[in-house]
């Protein structure tokens, strides 16, 4: 498969196309900041973004836990005698919250890494707050509430979506969110210790076939990270755990797991069903794939929906082994990176940090952010609602002139 230099350009984390628009320095590639040099930028207040709100009826509480597994030596630093990594819950709250604190979008040991290294640097934005309570109850939503996985794209970390996770956990969902260290940019662990990006880097330089083997391990660590979070989403529910929220062991429903990502997280969706875990349904937003999927295929629904350009070949290659539900789909107008939070903060952020609009629709597409949000929002619950809650789905059975953005590049029975 000639697939190597757009994967390349898909994992090189974050925003390369509008630093050189900016001709500003990256610091470094797998996380890298346009800061604007005019002394006029600089005396400006710092833009405070705000995340958009979600649409669901439901309340929304969250709750951070670190894993470890023993049974693993961590696969990017051997120093390391164990695999450890974060997941975050997020789910339908109780409407009485006692008064607690918003949770932040990015925990603040590491926002100083991302904000130092990324495309949101401090002194010129303030990262949003989310609209999920910290450790609020738990609210049973007709009985308990199917289970959302999410993974990241590379470099990236388990708030890159929150406004598509939000979503779901406002329609009664808990969405559980994982940061996969060292594939991640950074990772916080409790006491404030922060893991930062430790996987070989992916330059232009590296061979195509090293690449694809890098990039094939991490998909591999990434879906043992999947099958370590759901044993211990069993535990929890099984047994509790000190400090976990009230009521929340109590309305996960782990008979109806599905699972999302973004790039590499999209590539992990998918790779993990075919591995044999309990995922019932996956959708892959922009993301190559890798590992045997591409070739065994899926028993299992598989959407896919891309980025506005070619054909991903992966794609191609993949969707004749598709043997159960599966759509192949483009999101007219949009770029890697609009199925991400960048979608929304980048043109809050665009003035203060002194990009154009012409720069900013070169990295996000031309297509307005919040119809780009909304179309994308609609799609996923559409397709979590058809395969955990048995409803229909019509914005996913064919073209619509409610949703014209949305392409059908694969007709829904060939």
């Amino acid at each position: 498969m000639t697939t190597h230099g757009s994967t390349r350009r898909k994992l090189m984390t974050t925003a390369g196309a509008l630093a050189a628009a900016l001709t500003v320095p990256r610091p470094h590639p797998a996380a890298a900041s346009p800061a604007p040099t005019s002394g006029a930028a600089r005396t400006q207040p710092p833009q405070r973004l705000v995340l958009p709100r979600p649409t669901g009826r439901y309340p929304i509480g969250t709750h951070t836990l670190r894993l470890v597994d023993r049974s693993r030596r961590d696969p990017w630093v051997p120093s390391r005698p164990y695999r450890e990594f974060v997941i975050q819950l997020w789910y339908p709250a109780r409407r009485a919250t006692g008064g607690r604190r918003r949770a932040p979008w990015m925990t603040p040991a590491a926002a100083r890494h991302f904000q130092s290294s990324g495309l949101l640097p401090t002194g010129y934005v303030v990262l949003p707050t989310t609209h999920a309570a910290q450790g609020a109850p738990a609210r049973p939503v007709a009985g308990r509430s199917p289970v959302i996985l999410y993974s990241h794209g590379h470099g990236q970390h388990r708030s890159s979506s929150l406004s598509l996770v939000e979503e779901l956990a406002a329609h009664g969902y808990v969405v559980v969110t994982i940061d996969h260290t060292y594939d991640a940019g950074q990772v916080e662990f409790p006491g404030g210790r922060v893991e930062t990006y430790g996987m070989p880097e992916l330059t232009p330089a590296l061979p195509p076939a090293e690449e694809l083997r890098i990039v094939t391990k991490a998909v591999q660590v990434r879906v043992a990270d999947v099958r370590h979070t759901l044993a211990e989403l069993e535990r929890l529910v099984r047994y509790g755990s000190p400090g976990l929220p009230v009521g929340l062991r109590d309305v996960m429903d782990l008979t109806r797991t599905a699972m999302f990502g973004h790039s590499l997280g999209g590539a992990t969706a998918a790779e993990a069903m075919c591995a044999g875990l309990p995922i019932a349904a996956g959708a892959n937003l922009d993301g190559s794939l890798f590992g045997e999927v591409v070739t065994r295929g899926l028993d299992k629904p598989l959407l896919l929906l891309g980025a506005d350009r070619t054909d991903d070949a992966t794609w191609q290659d993949t969707w004749p082994h598709l043997r159960d539900w599966r759509r192949f789909l483009r999101l007219t107008g949009s770029e890697h990176f609009s199925f991400t939070d960048y979608e929304t903060l980048l043109p809050q952020a665009a003035a203060r940090l002194g990009a154009t609009p012409e720069q900013i629709a070169a990295f996000l597409g031309p297509l307005e952010w919040q119809r780009s949000l909304a179309v994308q929002r609609e799609a996923l619950l559409a397709f979590f609602g058809l395969h955990l809650l048995g409803r229909p789905a019509p914005l996913l059975s064919g073209p619509t002139a409610q949703y014209p953005e949305l392409v059908f590049r694969r007709a829904v029975g060939s």
